[in-house]
């Protein structure tokens, strides 16, 4: 018997023992140091290693990772397809780091002739799949009438195909267009708080300089009353971080977190295409979770507005097994797309309006690059050389495409995620007993 080539092992964070999970074969398990010894030594006194999987038999293992991989394609075949639509890239903020300021401006303007061909692209392309459109930006809610008739129009056809939709807004106006959302299945409206009032306001401001704080709240607020659900998004640098714990008193305070319909997500501000946040404002992933960690442990009241992942740290904690093995984690081209208005097709939201990155148009004609299409969908950790022989592939799914051929030049390499160092700190905070 061997060491499964899947194992991975993690000291947990503040204590002598270790943690021990197998994705391939769905176990987890706490170890002594002195366990783990017998474990590298291959040494299965009791038998308890193989019968978790952890030592096993090297032919054995490759046939439950093809099943595993045979599943994990089935199962992505039925999967919900999200679909982006950008209505337009112009926004009226000027946060100090979009990451969409080195796109070129389109020249041409939304039409409803536009929207036709998208509705018809997406029931021929992607009929009999379950879908849901997410209208994304620049900032899809801008102000104005011509903005908001062909929002207008943008919702009466998703209420036409039966497709519920979701908004990426920075949500400034969004109190202003909750009567039209009201008109259709609302999936979620994701919007931006970078922190409380001040720590906001010094990064997501109009471009004229304007405060935006009170009027995002107002929106979210309105929202929730209107059983529409918000998921708030922080995007965290060096610059706001430590404003996380007041602005988790904030959202408990307004009585947000008691609500079914609200929904937190912490994004890290990084370099995707173009990014104006100066690097040494900016958090890796590790250095990001560690730090919330640390915040979690001297404000536990962080817990109650935001409960990080940790890897699958969190998803074990609350479903007391382990996910599915994941053979890949962008779901670009396979379970995303991404259309804007100019009859443009990409393959998510981090190439969208990037150019260079098109895959072919819906209007007005359909064309399609297939070679550049296969590329995005033909990857995987099974093509990825270096996933090939990583313990942690089966966690990780090879990471973002598009950063990695922003990074490497190719979108068949990976971009690694810190799976350890992840696992270390959320096993100490949800799963183990000190």
């Amino acid at each position: 018997m061997k060491s499964s080539k899947h194992n991975i092992i993690v000291p947990v964070k503040d204590s002598a023992d270790f943690f021990i999970v197998n994705p391939l074969y769905k176990s987890a398990d706490f170890i002594l140091a002195e366990e783990l010894v017998l474990l590298q030594n291959e040494q299965d006194t009791n038998g308890e290693f193989s019968e978790r999987n952890y030592l096993v038999d090297e032919n054995e293992e490759k046939k439950a990772f093809k099943l595993a991989y045979l599943d994990f394609q089935d199962t992505r075949e039925e999967d919900e397809i999200q679909l982006f639509f950008v209505p337009n890239y112009s926004c009226n903020f000027a946060c100090s780091y979009c990451y969409q300021e080195g796109y070129s401006p389109a020249e041409s303007k939304m039409t409803t002739e536009v929207v036709d061909a998208f509705f018809d692209y997406i029931g021929n392309e992607f009929a009999g799949r379950k879908k849901y459109i997410t209208v994304f930006g620049g900032e899809p809610l801008l102000p104005g009438e011509n903005q908001r008739k062909i929002i207008e129009y943008l919702l009466q056809k998703s209420g036409e195909a039966k497709l519920d939709v979701a908004f990426v807004t920075n949500g400034y106006t969004l109190a202003s267009y909750v009567d039209l959302l009201k008109t259709v299945s609302i999936r979620e409206v994701q919007v931006t708080v970078d922190g409380t009032k001040s720590v906001h306001d010094s990064r997501r401001y109009m471009k004229g300089g304007q405060s935006t704080f009170d009027k995002i709240i107002e929106g979210i607020d309105l929202c929730l009353q209107n059983n529409i659900s918000i998921n708030l998004r922080m995007v965290a640098d060096k610059d706001n971080l430590e404003n996380l714990p007041e602005l988790a008193r904030f959202a408990i305070g307004k009585g947000w977190t008691k609500s079914p319909l609200f929904k937190t997500q912490i994004g890290r501000n990084y370099e995707l295409h173009v990014c104006n946040s100066s690097p040494e404002k900016l958090y890796t992933r590790a250095e990001l979770y560690e730090r919330i960690y640390e915040q979690m442990k001297e404000h536990p009241e962080i817990i109650e507005f935001y409960k990080p992942g940790f890897s699958i740290a969190k998803y074990i904690a609350e479903n007391e097994e382990l996910p599915s093995p994941l053979f890949d984690s962008c779901p670009a081209c396979k379970t995303e797309w991404a259309f804007d208005f100019t009859g443009t097709i990409y393959s998510c939201t981090a190439t969208v309006g990037k150019k260079g990155e098109e895959l072919g148009t819906f209007y007005p004609a359909v064309t399609k690059n297939e070679e550049a299409i296969s590329q995005w969908q033909d990857r995987d950790i099974t093509t990825i050389e270096k996933c090939k022989t990583c313990e942690v592939a089966l966690v990780c799914g090879g990471g973002c495409a598009s950063v990695a051929k922003n990074k490497n030049g190719s979108t068949n390499t990976p971009d690694c995620r810190p799976i350890k160092e992840l696992l270390s700190l959320g096993v100490a905070a949800y799963l183990h007993q000190s």
